[in-house]
């Protein structure tokens, strides 16, 4: 078990330090970026259709393919989970299907002073110019 912890985490590492370096390349083409995820993203679907059908070995070439180009410009996890499940969970935030209606209400609450706050600021800020 310990081995199997052991791999992940030296997979993890590697492909986070990976995934830093290309990130950090591809935001100054966001084109290319985008094209580059686009077809990752599309292999993953593709290799799941594929190996849902038949279990084609070209299935699992486009899984993997997918996979790893995803996981290398960390794409991989903001588009299957998203961000705000990840920050949420780290927050020990509740889901919003996981709130009660009391719950809801106070956000909005504090939201909109929040936003009431933030026009205050910018007509004070629009005054001085």
């Amino acid at each position: 078990m310990n081995y199997l912890i052991d791999m992940y985490n030296i997979i993890y590492k590697f492909f986070d330090k990976l995934e830093d370096k290309i990130r950090g390349k591809l935001t100054h083409y966001p084109i290319v970026y985008a094209f580059i995820g686009c077809v990752g993203i599309i292999s993953i679907w593709r290799g799941v259709w594929v190996i849902s059908d038949n279990w084609n070995i070209s299935g699992f070439a486009s899984l993997f393919l997918g996979i790893l180009l995803t996981l290398a410009t960390g794409l991989f996890i903001s588009f299957f989970i998203g961000d705000n499940i990840i920050i949420s969970g780290i927050n020990k935030e509740k889901r919003v299907d996981e709130k009660t209606e009391e719950e809801i209400h106070k956000e909005r609450t504090v939201i909109t002073k929040i936003q009431k706050d933030i026009k205050g600021i910018k007509d004070i800020l629009e005054k001085d110019k």
